[in-house]
């Protein structure tokens, strides 16, 4: 388990990278919005968010999409402060995206 601090450092080249291959979905929609999200984040992503973006793609395509579309919210059993932020924080990318 890592210190707090720890978590809020940025994420190495690395694990970045890993992440991002890990990150592929079959749905072009869940795509769209994870690329988004790497666009505008992918410069401070820290081991905190990654470690939400991971328990993320442990759901299935269509579940982690109703997630992004707010078709409905992550159960607390799984989804932790970090997760819930992450997800906000992926709506909010989305939204304005779609906006523009």
């Amino acid at each position: 388990m890592q210190a707090p601090d720890d978590l809020d450092q940025p994420i190495g080249a690395r694990a970045l990278s890993k992440l991002k291959w890990r990150c592929r979905r079959g749905l072009l929609e869940n795509d769209l919005f994870i690329a988004r999200f790497f666009e505008r984040h992918e410069e401070s992503l820290t081991v905190r968010q990654a470690q939400a973006l991971e328990t993320l793609m442990d759901l299935s395509d269509n579940d982690l999409l109703d997630l992004l579309l707010a078709r409905k919210e992550p159960e607390p059993a799984w989804a932790g402060a970090g997760v819930i932020e992450l997800l906000q924080l992926m709506r909010t990318d989305g939204a304005r995206s779609l906006s523009s």
